[in-house]
């Protein structure tokens, strides 16, 4: 009876702590701005370009599109055509932005008009830009793994070996670029001079399927949002020292952090955001827990208003169980017409 009592007891406790993981909770952050914009298409990542005041967000309808909104009223300006990408990155010095499409497709920012489009190989997926020396990294889960193009000129500089499939990226701006190897379990380093991975940091185990990456320069701290098990893992920069790891909610496909409040955040597929503090270099807490949307499992962030920005739809009810971990996109029936939202989250 003890052995049964102590079993239920240990399944109860489980249960709270899975709960616990995704409950909301009391805090600064909360939904400021909802627009259901609807539109056609699937969608992946949301790239916010604080220079010049614009949110864009790829959909993948035939032929597809990448619409184009105000970052400030979340109003509709305008959509670049014939682009079937997953994410977009901008050059706020050039003024030339980029979709991770294949072909990659390049644009003014100032126009939305097409400069020009750039063969890659591989499947583009991720996508980011490194100001360090104006380069534009699109990101595979097939060989090879990141095409590296200039954005100035918008040609190819080289591909990178990263020894798995990257999800997101982040650069220090000093020559680091740091990516998650989704289905390896570590971050792969590479060196922006040479285009060499200089080395991979293991998890150990307290993280993998990590889809999310965000990166404190100040400090050198990493944040890797990972999926199996559900966790923040926070590790120093330069050695790849895991110094602890928090609970996040269930699908996370994003981070970002902002040093201004010195807070980074994990977005989830399950309507949960998380936001982690960081009281210091060795001390950090998830400071909320913020309800926002099913789906929402991407997000950029506003550093200029301290927003977060994410993107949702609705959807049927599921044609099979979820299976894939991300909070139900396995097994979700199909998207509701014009049900596509962008959320704003702040203080």
């Amino acid at each position: 009876m003890r052995r049964v009592l102590s079993f239920v007891a240990a399944v109860v406790v489980l249960a709270s702590i899975a709960l616990a993981r995704q409950a909301p909770s009391a805090g600064p952050y909360k939904v400021l701005k909802t627009a259901r914009v609807g539109g056609a298409g699937n969608f992946d990542y949301v790239y916010a370009d604080v220079d010049g005041r614009r949110l864009y967000i790829p959909r993948t309808a035939v032929p597809g599109r990448i619409s184009v909104f105000n970052l400030d009223t979340l109003e509709p300006v305008g959509e670049i055509p014939n682009a079937i990408g997953r994410g977009a990155a901008v050059d706020p010095k050039s003024g030339h932005g980029f979709a991770s499409s294949k072909p990659v497709v390049m644009w003014d920012t100032k126009t939305l008009a097409v400069i020009k489009t750039i063969d890659v190989q591989g499947g583009p997926d991720g996508i980011m830009f490194d100001p360090f020396n104006e380069r534009v990294y699109i990101f595979s889960h097939q060989p090879p793994y990141a095409t590296v193009i200039d954005a100035k000129e918008g040609t190819v500089v080289g591909t990178i070996d990263l020894g798995g499939q990257p999800e997101q990226a982040a650069s220090d701006g000093k020559g680091h670029v740091y990516v998650d190897i989704e289905d390896k379990g570590n971050i792969a380093v590479v060196d922006a001079k040479t285009m060499a991975v200089t080395a991979h940091y293991d998890l150990q185990g307290k993280g993998g399927t990590c889809a999310g990456l965000a990166l404190d320069t100040k400090n050198q701290i990493l944040f890797a949002a990972c999926r199996n098990p559900q966790a923040m893992v926070i590790l120093k920069a330069d050695d790849g020292q895991i110094i602890t790891t928090l609970p996040i909610g269930m699908g996370t496909d994003g981070a970002g952090f902002n040093p201004k409040t010195m807070e980074a955040f994990s977005s989830q597929g399950d309507g949960t955001l998380t936001v982690i503090k960081e009281n210091s270099p060795t001390n950090f807490i998830v400071e909320q827990t913020v309800m926002t949307m099913a789906s929402a499992k991407t997000m950029t962030l506003d550093t200029k208003t301290d927003r977060v920005l994410l993107i949702a739809a609705e959807y049927g009810p599921p044609a099979a169980p979820p299976a894939d971990g991300r909070g139900g996109r396995g097994g979700r029936g199909a998207m509701i017409a014009d049900s596509f939202t962008i959320l704003a989250v702040g203080k």
